[in-house]
């Protein structure tokens, strides 16, 4: 086995205990003679343990890989491979026209974990009404609200807040799991706009009014936000799935470092393709060059679990996708597929800053406060690094009387599914505040659908990604709305009339539409939560790219689990809390499949 050189492998090291070290390797030698069941391909270890505001909105990998090699090898009797990727990079997003022609970057995280491991780590699941409308849409009650809580039941471990705060009356319990694997609490460090935001939402009540529970699927008002984080440290996919004591399992094997390419076709079932072997590179070679190539199969399945930009990329240069565009890029077709990569459907974020008008608040932190708060975090875990900068989220609706829906069709699963999110930013900063509050404003139902598509036959080369922002003129005046409710928040509470605030010099008087859309399309960013490049749909649709049970269309010894089977359902945001409990119907739906109960 090659030895661990470099800082993040060697610190991983140091972090698990040695004999978990048996089963993890950066060199397939190691692995080349085993026979596996299964073969997942999914990121590279990141086991450090860092200040939760370390994090970065960033996907490309997904948690679901680590879901399904701690849940598959509870079978001692099957053996496992994870194959995850090489280092960290930045892909190219083209946005095209939406956002004024702008490119904007993409940041694509490869490692154990996926985007677990380093995103903004916001807890939300959708609202009931989302995963009914998906069930439906999938013909299988199995991803309706009732059938899947229990899965987010599962997987969730609710945790004391890193501060020792009472989080009585924050969350509520009946919809929350005490035995799960992956740590969720409220807010871990108050910041001084909170009393006030409480303050406002009691004064106006209506679509401002306290919600006890984000979670509980009736999403609507304003809400403490929940967090994958337990004792002040992030709880990702790899520390919660993959722990020391499931790594230590002889029947689980990771390969680190090396990129799969091509899942391959080598015989055929019941006169469809059998797509049961991958192939793969060791990452270090690259860009330098091509490197040895290799193949691994799996007695049962591959399971693709690279994330919405990863898996896309896997199945097209396979030749599974829509075969005139497969033909241009000089690729074969295998599986004339024309969803793949298609529908893509990704939420922008757009970001309206009040100034505070009042002495003594805090324009950013110094290097002496960063180096305060880095200390208090190393020594105690606590302080404003266990933040995620969010401790409050305002979900609304578009009124049903909005001269909107003249014109536009509610895109909502329900009643209880809310347009538009909002995550107010104090910094936190306590008990001083912040010099401006940042309100993240995000269009949850995007009616625009993109697209990602190859840019030439090689492994090598980025994807071309269009999110195709704002096609849709809905998604732009769902913004404006975000922007005048929030505006209206602050402007009509006594609670925020000690602050003066007032939005920042360059923004565009809200009365004026056109100025107000160019601003969005001019600053807008995506919020790095895309779906649907393999879209799940029923069996017997003619649309879609795998079935309710993941299974591909069209072929055999081949799953996809990971947000890209997501559609336009359940769009609250944040994706890694839904993917989990995805990932853990999923390891049900195979342990069935092959005969095995836990």
């Amino acid at each position: 086995m090659k030895s661990f050189s470099s800082p993040a492998l060697t610190a991983a090291a140091l972090t698990l205990s040695l004999p978990a070290l048996a089963i993890l390797s950066d060199t397939f030698s190691t692995f080349e003679n085993t026979t596996y069941d299964f073969v997942i391909v999914g990121g590279m270890p990141s086991f450090l343990a860092c200040p939760v505001q370390n994090a970065t909105n960033a996907v490309h990998h997904s948690n679901a890989g680590a879901v399904l090699a701690n849940r598959l090898t509870e079978n001692p009797r099957w053996k496992v491979l994870l194959i995850e990727a090489g280092p960290s990079h930045e892909g190219i997003l083209d946005t095209k026209a939406g956002l004024n022609n702008r490119v904007i970057k993409f940041p694509r995280g490869k490692l154990l974990g996926g985007c677990s491991s380093m995103d903004g780590m916001f807890y939300t699941r959708g609202s009931s009404s989302d995963w009914d409308r998906w069930a439906n849409v999938t013909e299988d009650e199995g991803w309706s609200w009732k059938q899947m809580l229990p899965y987010f039941l599962k997987n969730e471990y609710w945790t004391a807040p890193a501060d020792g705060h009472n989080d009585t009356g924050e969350y509520t319990s009946s919809f929350h799991g005490t035995t799960g694997l992956t740590n969720v609490s409220s807010y871990n460090y108050p910041q001084a706009i909170d009393e006030k935001i409480l303050e406002a939402s009691k004064e106006l009540g209506g679509i401002y009014a306290y919600d006890e529970d984000i979670n509980d699927g009736e999403v609507s008002g304003i809400g403490w936000s929940h967090s994958t984080i337990g004792g002040g440290e992030r709880s990702s996919a790899a520390t919660s799935y993959l722990s020391p004591d499931v790594l230590k399992r002889n029947n689980l094997h990771i390969l680190v470092g090396h990129r799969v390419t091509h899942v391959v076709n080598i015989t055929s079932e019941d006169g469809l393709p059998s797509l049961r072997t991958v192939r793969f590179t060791p990452e270090v070679s690259i860009p330098v060059g091509p490197g040895p190539v290799h193949k691994v199969s799996a007695s049962k399945e591959v399971i693709l679990s690279a994330g919405v930009v990863g898996s896309t990329q896997i199945l097209l240069l396979s030749g599974i996708g829509n075969a005139t565009e497969l033909a241009s890029r000089g690729i074969d077709s295998l599986i004339d597929l024309p969803g793949v990569g298609k529908n893509v459907s990704e939420q922008a974020i757009f970001f309206s800053v009040y100034a505070l008008g009042v002495p003594g608040t805090v324009a950013a932190s110094t290097p002496e406060t960063e180096q305060a708060w880095i200390s208090e975090w190393n020594e105690t875990r606590t302080g404003p690094l266990t933040s995620i900068g969010v401790n409050m989220i305002f979900w609304f609706r578009i009124p049903e009387e909005s001269p909107l829906w003249d014109e536009y069709t509610d895109p909502a699963s329900g009643k209880n599914t809310p347009h538009v999110e909002v995550g107010f930013d104090g910094g936190s900063f306590n008990p001083t505040p912040r010099s401006t509050i940042a309100n993240a404003i995000i269009p949850l139902q995007p009616e625009s659908r993109g697209s990602i598509t190859l840019a030439s036959s090689s492994p090598f080369d980025s994807p071309l990604i269009d999110f195709a922002f704002f096609d849709s003129r809905l998604d732009l005046l769902t913004v404006i709305e975000g922007i005048r409710s929030v505006h209206h928040f602050y402007t009509t509470s006594n609670a925020f009339q000690v602050y003066n605030l007032s939005l920042v010099p360059d923004f565009p008087s809200l009365d004026d539409d056109a100025a107000l859309e160019a601003y969005v399309r001019n600053t807008a960013d995506h919020a790095a939560h895309p779906v649907g490049t393999a879209a799940m749909t029923a069996r017997d649709a003619d649309w879609g790219v795998v079935g309710p049970d993941l299974r591909l269309k069209g072929a055999v010894g081949l799953r996809v689990v990971d947000a890209s089977v997501m559609v336009r359902t359940y769009r609250l945001a944040t994706l890694k809390r839904q993917v989990y409990a995805i990932a853990e119907r999923a390891a049900d739906l195979i342990k069935v499949a092959w005969g095995f109960r836990n």
